[in-house]
């Protein structure tokens, strides 16, 4: 069994929780650490008295850019960038709002093969990504307020 001084261990527990070793993004009191995990609470164990409690926020939810699908007329071989947070102008493609709006959200790459209209969701919901799955004609996205751009 591998036996390590406190002082190592409570470094590797840092590391493990997403810390750094000496003090990077470790915020506040009682070592509290602000992460883009899933949603929930990590307790890791302590050897001070004052237990540490690592905090993680929910990553960023993408917003309703439109109701409806776009048609959209792909090249085969051709690059593009759908945009999957919906703050982008240039709907359905990506135009690099997500860095300020959502910074935990990055547009999906894609390269058709041959040319072809294709229907790029619009909802940002679908479970075919970057194409429409009939997702907007669900009551959560109908009844869902549309991302309105400054």
């Amino acid at each position: 069994m591998l036996l390590l001084r406190p002082a190592a261990l409570v470094t590797l527990m840092r590391a493990a929780a997403g810390c750094g070793g000496g003090g990077g993004r470790r915020g506040g009191a009682g070592g509290v650490c602000r992460c883009r995990d899933p949603p929930g609470v990590l307790r890791i164990p302590s050897l001070s008295s004052a237990p540490q409690v690592r905090r993680c926020s929910a990553p960023p939810q993408p917003v309703i850019a439109a109701k409806e699908p776009f048609p959209v007329e792909l090249k085969a071989g051709k690059k593009y960038a759908w945009c999957s947070c919906g703050h982008s102008r240039s709907q359905p493609f990506c135009d690099g709002a997500h860095k300020k709006a959502a910074p935990g959200l990055s547009p999906l790459r894609f390269t058709p093969e041959e040319d072809k209209t294709a229907w790029l969701c619009g909802c940002k919901r679908t479970r075919s990504p970057p194409y429409c799955d009939g997702t907007h004609k669900e009551e959560a996205v109908r009844g869902a307020r549309v991302s309105t751009q400054p």
